[in-house]
């Protein structure tokens, strides 16, 4: 089963759980970044406004054609209890992802709250059905056990 693993990574925390899910399971690493790069400033401030209005980014890669593959996973940072607005634009630039499968997860300081609902009523509108989801907190990050939840939750799609 070819997967591939869409994410957005700020601080680096997303990109280094992403890496271990391509390791434990395969499959080919999509980064996504905004093409007005936030400061540290601007990731608390205007970031967050645009991650609570549920906005999304222009992004590079523009397009995500998802085509060829049989997975989509897909990692955000939890911003204001949200999304990222990065993340935001990668769903709605996905291209051929009607009948895929996706696992999603996102990692925080405390609580992802709307986080994975938002995103998975965002992948469904696009006809994917997300088979797993999983929330690492700032504790759970560093927790194998967190991590090795969520690569299960990947092989069990696969």
């Amino acid at each position: 089963m070819k997967t591939c693993i869409i994410y957005h990574s700020y601080s680096g925390v997303t990109r280094r759980i992403a890496e271990k899910i391509r390791d434990a399971c395969g499959g080919d690493l999509i980064e996504v970044t905004p093409k007005d790069q936030y400061s540290t400033l601007t990731a608390y401030s205007l970031g967050c406004i645009r991650a609570r209005k549920e906005a999304c980014d222009p992004i590079t890669p523009d397009t995500i054609d998802v085509s060829s593959y049989d997975l989509i996973v897909i990692g955000t940072p939890v911003w204001a209890w949200k999304a990222t607005p990065a993340i935001n634009g990668a769903i709605a630039a996905l291209k051929g992802c009607d009948g895929k499968s996706a696992v999603i997860f996102a990692t925080c300081g405390s609580s992802a709250k709307d986080t994975l609902p938002i995103m998975k009523s965002a992948l469904g509108k696009k006809g994917v059905r997300v088979m797993g989801e999983v929330v690492l907190n700032k504790s759970e990050i560093s927790s194998n056990e967190k991590i090795n939840d969520l690569i299960t939750s990947v092989r069990g799609v696969t």
